[in-house]
């Protein structure tokens, strides 16, 4: 691969030559190597392991969990109900705010959320967000899932599913698989690893004061052939990979370094790092500016991001999941319930609720009744 010629006979030691000049050039080409795309390892690098990931879900789980729910029958808006007095105290350890931003977070990393049911028939007394790298759904020979199963310490208790499911399951869209979702975290896995690899070459040229890459140049006698091989070998060992990164040489017998490459501030990984952070807020819906990610300015100021945050990202997340939420609870209420957020209580979008409802109160041609029902306002009360 270096080019080198190589002579036959005479008993004498194989020497490497070169009519350019005697070197041994380090070379880096080769197949990237990604992490692995397993649920454990993804949230231990994309979430645990990196501030962007980090952040990213903690913004979506937060904001998500904060916004006020209503519930509503098929009559309309209800003001109170046994349900939303169970998200308020899902269970003993944990309010409406824990709650809700754990099984929003479980949804991020996995793609998937599950809350067990607990107490006897009808409504559940205590509702419980289970992991979601613990649970395995069992299907039938239909397809449809029969049981859950969840291993905790090497045992696995099955939840059998019946005329009601003991489990809630509400899963992302994800158009390979029929019993699981997909999660930000798998579309931005790439992203994640170019955004860690970066860190720990920057720490590596931190702690080994970093050289530019290049050469090493025999300026004596040629090598040998193993003296070559020791010399690469060397090299491998010691001077490749983000662990090694700037590492000094301590050259010898003739040796120089000569250099010949850009060095790493050249190859700007300052401005990597921040391509791959936008790369991850992208795919969790997060305008960068909201993570501290510089770079260009999609949204004129800070309120209009948080806006577009809230509008693209917060609620359909919350729809989805008050969605499937709300199906369950009514199947073991016995009676037909919707969840959805009260878009009147959310300051970020208090400017397009204000804009809304002066537009329907100005509108002479509704009924008080009507303007009511499509602002979401349960029906007035009779005088």
């Amino acid at each position: 691969m270096f080019g080198f010629g190589r002579k036959d006979g005479g008993g004498a030691p194989e020497v490497k030559a070169s009519a350019t000049g005697r070197l041994a050039a380090m070379g880096t080409a080769g197949r990237a190597v990604w992490s692995s795309r397993d649920t454990g390892t993804l949230t231990r690098m994309g979430f645990t392991g990196n501030p962007v990931g980090f952040r990213a879900v903690k913004l979506i789980a937060e904001a998500a969990a904060s916004v006020p729910l209503t519930c509503a029958d098929h009559e309309g808006r209800l003001d109170m109900h046994p349900v939303l007095g169970l998200l308020s105290r899902p269970n003993g350890a944990q309010g409406r705010g824990e709650f809700l931003e754990a099984m929003f977070g479980q949804f991020l990393l996995t793609g998937n959320a599950y809350v067990e049911a607990v107490g006897p028939d009808g409504l559940p007394l205590e509702l419980h967000v289970l992991r979601s790298d613990r649970m395995a759904v069992v299907p039938g020979s239909d397809g449809w899932p029969v049981a859950y199963d969840y291993t905790v310490g090497g045992r696995v208790h099955r939840f059998r599913v019946g005329e009601t499911s003991p489990i809630c399951h509400v899963r992302a869209f994800h158009p390979q698989d029929d019993h699981y979702g997909l999660s930000p975290l798998q579309a931005a896995a790439n992203a994640i690893d170019v955004h860690n690899s970066a860190s720990r070459w920057s720490k590596g040229l931190l702690d080994n004061a970093a050289r530019p890459s290049g050469a090493i140049v025999n300026s004596g006698e040629g090598l040998t052939q193993e003296q070559f091989d020791t010399l690469a070998s060397e090299m491998e060992a010691q001077h490749q990979g983000a662990r090694n990164a700037g590492r000094p040489m301590l050259l010898d017998g003739g040796l120089d370094w000569k250099p010949m490459g850009f060095s790493p501030s050249d190859m700007e990984f300052q401005k990597t790092k921040e391509a791959a952070a936008r790369e991850i807020a992208m795919a969790f819906g997060v305008p960068p500016m909201m993570l501290g990610i510089p770079g260009d300015a999609t949204y004129a100021n800070y309120v209009e991001a948080n806006r577009a945050f809230y509008r693209l990202t917060v609620l359909p997340l919350v729809a989805k999941v008050c969605e499937g939420l709300a199906y369950w609870l009514g199947e073991h209420a016995g009676e037909s319930l919707t969840l959805s957020a009260d878009r009147d209580r959310i300051p970020a979008l208090q400017a397009e609720r204000d804009a809304e409802w002066s537009r329907i109160a100005s509108a002479t041609f509704l009924t008080d009744a009507e303007k009511r029902r499509m602002l979401g306002l349960p029906p007035a009360e009779d005088a």
